[in-house]
């Protein structure tokens, strides 16, 4: 699962520095007035809709016991991934809106959207494509995470004890990582989008504030 993630975050990458190099060739800098038309209004709703972007860097920790010197890697992964994923985000952000007029980036790809609107049509379809491999690799760090923490909760007594089993061979813990699997795939069949985006995200802020409590 490593191996392939790193493949998938490799291709994301390069598809948002194709965005970046060619969107800002075409960055007309009168949209950026005014440069926060909501106010700071619009700015604190916007991080509140987007909060589950942390979720990532928590699933980090969830593989500290198969991680090699966790002590040294796992702060340097989720530090440093947080540093980079921040530079990635505001340079996008102000490559994106300098593209075209925010009030029409309310779509699913607003990316290559913006490549599309100013003339790019094949790039566009590229990083639709990097998009794609995006959100698989998403997914798949919180496929891998979610059965890590029911195994260690049922290691604690706070689960069966059927869900603490691992495999003989490769030490992973197949019975949370099936089931797991099942009911997000049976969820994914009759969940709302924005239900799932707006649970996913006050879910994740609940058990931040829970932990930073504890």
């Amino acid at each position: 699962s490593a191996t392939a993630n790193t493949v998938m975050v490799v291709i994301k990458l390069l598809a948002l520095g194709l965005f970046i190099a060619v969107g800002l060739g075409a960055i007309d800098t009168a949209y950026y007035t005014p440069f926060a038309p909501n106010g700071f209004t619009g700015i604190h709703q916007g991080a509140a809709i987007v909060f589950f972007a942390y979720i990532g860097f928590d699933a980090i920790s969830t593989a500290a016991e198969e991680t090699r010197n966790p002590q040294r890697n796992l702060p340097i992964g989720i530090l440093g991934g947080l540093a980079i994923c921040t530079v990635i985000y505001v340079v996008v952000g102000a490559v994106l809106t300098g593209m075209v007029p925010y009030t029409q980036l309310g779509v699913a790809d607003p990316l290559a959207y913006a490549l599309q609107a100013a003339g790019y049509t094949r790039v566009g379809w590229i990083v639709a494509l990097g998009a794609v491999v995006s959100m698989a690799a998403v997914l798949l760090v919180f496929q891998y995470g979610q059965p890590r923490i029911f195994f260690a909760m049922a290691r604690d007594g706070l689960l069966p004890q059927w869900a603490a089993k691992v495999d003989s061979k490769t030490r992973i813990p197949w019975a949370t990582t099936l089931v797991t699997g099942v009911v997000v795939a049976l969820a994914s069949l009759i969940g709302d989008a924005n239900e799932t985006y707006a649970l996913t995200n006050i879910g994740t802020l609940f058990a931040f504030t829970l932990v930073c409590i504890g």
